[in-house]
């Protein structure tokens, strides 16, 4: 079949060129997506009197039948049509009335963007329960609280834990804001301009369940938008995984012997039989530039494109769907290696309780006896210099002493709401 387009060109195209431009394989996503937009187009094109009521049966009875067969064909839209054709006849070409591969693949790619974006909170979601799950069992145990990396205050684990939780539900509503940018639909613009055939744009976005038609014809088949949305909601994640991964690789160390992670999780060497290497963290770790690469790339891909489609714009796909990819697997082995990590409660403890962490309980509880925090401060930062270790207040007293909502001694209640939150996320469609 020659391509869409060949009408108005009379020699064919170098092959080079073809292998260069096609994108097939990878687009197999939208498969789905630009079937379900279709079979919606044909309900339009009948209901507005452009398509009879047998045909539009028959076109989309075959459109739920296509299945992925590219054979030499430019795209998945050619590919449909293709398929349309040969078991339709003439029949199958009607499809394309009012309709540009433009907007075609905006709706396409802006609906698997919509899933995806709503899969991608999930995930996030999924180990913010993991978190949360595992900050109710072992969320007493005590561990220094970190700045600058050195020996802060004694915190509980599950304060700990929640701190993670609650940047992973921010994560989940920038997926949430980059499934509403989606979902909006550009059918009906056609290649920039619209159609004169009186198609009803309204009617095929509320048909897709989207919010809206729309707004403008020539933004609608050059926006890209969402995806940058959706690829930024991803790289935070992925930065915010990052460090997460960091912590583990520090605490599975030696030096830190905070915690040890499972076998299902680790690896060991093939040299040195005493090795257990927090390989999982280190990729995650690794995939996060990897992902900020990306969006970086996506940026200057589009930023240089005038109005309207330029043929630049699909090479933003693929890396969507890589960035989705990276996010939900790193996202999934993260809730494993917590959910199967083994804490340490001693080394832990004993970090924690050091007789230094809570300086700054002994110059508050100076303040509470009248004296000013500054002077106070200076007073138990030279015992700490002449080498004093404090016996009291202890680990646990300190953090019983910071009850407010969102401190440390308050983190069951924090858990409480971020469960709510959770399955809020994991409720949605």
């Amino acid at each position: 079949m020659s391509p869409l387009w060949s009408g108005r060109l009379e020699t064919g195209l170098d092959q080079r060129v073809f292998e260069f431009s096609v994108l097939v394989d990878r687009d197999r996503r939208l498969l789905p997506y630009d079937l379900e937009a279709s079979i919606v187009h044909v309900r339009m094109l009948e209901r507005q009197g452009l398509l009879g009521e047998t045909d539009a049966r028959r076109l989309r009875e075959a459109l739920a039948e296509v299945e992925f067969a590219p054979d030499g064909d430019e795209d998945i839209h050619s590919m449909i049509e293709r398929v349309l054709t040969e078991h339709l006849g003439e029949l199958g070409k009607r499809v394309h009335a009012g309709r540009s591969r433009n907007d075609q693949t905006a709706i396409a790619t802006r609906l698997w963007a919509r899933d995806a974006a709503s899969q991608a909170a999930r995930s996030v979601a999924e180990l913010a329960r993991a978190l949360v799950d595992r900050a109710r069992v072992d969320g007493d145990l005590l561990l220094p609280g970190y700045t600058h990396l050195q020996r802060a205050q004694p915190v509980p684990l599950g304060h700990h834990l929640a701190a993670h939780a609650t940047a992973l539900l921010r994560d989940a509503g920038r997926f949430a804001a980059a499934r509403e940018a989606a979902n909006v639909s550009p059918l009906g613009a056609g290649a920039l301009a619209g159609s004169s055939l009186g198609l009803d744009p309204g009617y095929s976005a509320a048909e897709l369940g989207m919010d809206a038609a729309f707004e403008n014809s020539i933004d609608a088949v050059s926006d890209r938008d969402f995806l940058l949305d959706f690829c930024y909601a991803a790289t935070v994640t992925m930065v915010h995984l990052s460090r997460m991964a960091e912590e583990l690789v520090l605490w599975t160390s030696q030096e830190f012997g905070f915690a040890e992670l499972s076998d299902a999780v680790a690896t060991g060497s093939s040299m040195m039989p005493q090795k257990k290497n927090p390989d999982v963290a280190e990729l995650v770790r690794g995939r996060a530039g990897i992902a900020i690469g990306r969006l970086t790339g996506l940026l200057s891909l589009i930023k240089g494109i005038p109005l309207a489609y330029n043929r630049d714009l699909q090479d933003t796909r693929p890396q969507a769907y890589e960035q989705f990819d990276a996010v939900t697997e790193a996202a999934a082995v993260m809730a494993l290696a917590y959910a199967t990590l083994g804490f340490d409660a001693e080394a832990m403890g004993a970090a924690a309780d050091d007789g230094r962490t809570v300086a700054t309980d002994v110059a508050e509880g100076m303040v509470t006896a009248g004296a000013t925090f500054r002077d106070a401060h200076h007073a138990v930062a030279a015992r700490v210099a002449a080498g004093e270790r404090f016996e009291a207040p202890s680990a646990e007293q300190a953090v019983a002493a910071r009850t407010a909502p969102g401190m440390p001694g308050a983190y069951r209640a924090q858990l409480d709401r971020l469960t709510e939150r959770i399955e809020a996320v994991l409720a949605t469609e």
